[in-house]
């Protein structure tokens, strides 16, 4: 989804100027075209060689060398651009930024720039929070730069506190947000479940299934990638915290119920793709169980029906779709789910086919609705991902037209 796009990336002054190489690699490997412009200062700190060597650009620090086609450079990389990044973004170059000078083959170009400028600070603590820079922060912020919050850390000074940008991977996440899809879910808000959920028998032990989140994780990220607000009810996984979502944590069942519920009338789609344990026992224990002789017998209850609830509840518009994991007849237990739930749609996958399952990168579904089955090939969970909102949301339009 990257491959072919045009990304400049600014570098300025600043120790942290190193992790931007990692960046453009990462950048480059993915298909896109990397342009990288420097400040003079930057240049002390990583020779622009590098950059050159990585993407296959010229690096550009002096706006009047000579040493390239006969175009005005920064008009024309500025024409390209589909998204400019410029980390580390130094107390200096924000000011520029923040008043609009351009004094500079980097400045120069990104005020040339119609495209999304994104804006990562990287300085001294004392720095960051001074209120002049504090104010120029919120000065670009509001010509509708967005500004990478920095971590909280040790400081190339020997100070800790906030100023130390994020690593590539961070920033990485931040340009695919703004370039790798088309906004067509903007002012959707969706909720999604993901993960396992955990009874407890007792302080020590539980009982649990063998979700991974891996699906709704993927389903959160795709959502919020085209520009949905997420929220995501996740059970214990251990899955990186997604980014640009609303991450509400849950153990039991009972607290994604609680979850779940809360959110449910807000709205427009609910995706629930965890995994909800269907019993729980009925007595937990205060304190660990103890070993004994011979067999132990632990009696279960049933758990809340989040599904059946929602069906039983939802506002009108709003559009909710299961999932459903089987090891035999999976078609015909799917469809008796879809109408006993009151939904609109089932994902529904077999345990036993290669490719389908817990904790692989890959899945095997096959989308069910009252009108139709739509099997799907075998495909990365990502891929499956974008599938199912396609489908979610054609199908609502197709609603609203009727």
């Amino acid at each position: 989804m990257l491959k072919g796009k045009n990304i400049i990336l600014g570098v300025t002054g600043s120790i942290a100027a190193y992790k931007i190489a990692g960046l453009a690699s990462m950048l480059v490997k993915k298909g896109c075209k990397v342009h990288v412009l420097m400040s003079q200062n930057a240049t002390n700190f990583i020779n622009p060689i590098t950059f050159e060597t990585l993407t296959g650009n010229k690096c550009l620090v002096d706006t009047f060398d000579r040493n390239f086609q006969y175009n005005v450079e920064h008009v024309s990389l500025a024409k390209l651009a589909d998204v400019v990044l410029i980390a580390p973004a130094s107390a200096n170059v924000i000011a520029k930024l923040a008043h609009g000078i351009a004094d500079d083959m980097l400045t120069t170009t990104v005020l040339a720039c119609r495209c999304k400028k994104i804006i990562s600070p990287a300085m001294n603590t004392n720095m960051y929070e001074n209120p002049i820079v504090q104010d120029n922060i919120r000065i670009c912020e509001s010509y509708d730069m967005e500004v990478i919050k920095p971590d909280f850390g040790y400081l190339a000074c020997g100070d800790i506190g906030a100023g130390k940008m994020p690593d590539p991977e961070v920033l990485f996440d931040f340009i695919e947000k703004e370039v790798c899809f088309e906004k067509d879910l903007e002012g959707k808000k969706i909720l999604v479940t993901a993960g396992p959920t955990r009874e407890a028998i007792d302080p020590v032990r539980f009982i649990t299934n063998h979700s991974t989140g891996k699906m709704g994780y993927a389903v959160a990220k795709a959502a919020s990638l085209r520009g949905a607000d997420v929220t995501l009810v996740s059970g214990k996984t251990a899955e990186p915290k997604p980014r640009f979502v609303h991450l509400m944590e849950v153990d039991s069942a009972k607290e994604m119920f609680d979850a779940v519920t809360s959110e449910a009338e807000f709205k427009d789609a609910i995706i629930k793709a965890a995994a909800v344990a269907d019993y729980r026992p009925k007595h937990v224990g205060t304190e660990k169980t103890k070993k004994k002789e011979g067999e132990m017998v632990i009696e279960l209850e049933r758990t809340d029906d989040i599904l059946k609830w929602l069906g039983e509840h939802r506002k009108k518009g709003q559009f909710l779709c299961g999932f459903s994991m089987e090891t035999q007849n999976m078609l015909e237990n799917s469809r008796v789910k879809l109408d006993k739930k009151k939904i609109d749609m089932i994902v529904a996958n077999n345990l036993k086919v290669e490719g389908a399952g817990f904790g692989t990168d890959t899945n095997v579904v096959t989308i069910i609705t009252r009108e139709k089955e739509l099997p799907l090939n075998t495909m990365t969970k990502d891929e499956v991902a974008h599938r199912i909102l396609d489908e979610i949301f054609t199908r609502q339009n197709e609603g609203k037209k009727e």
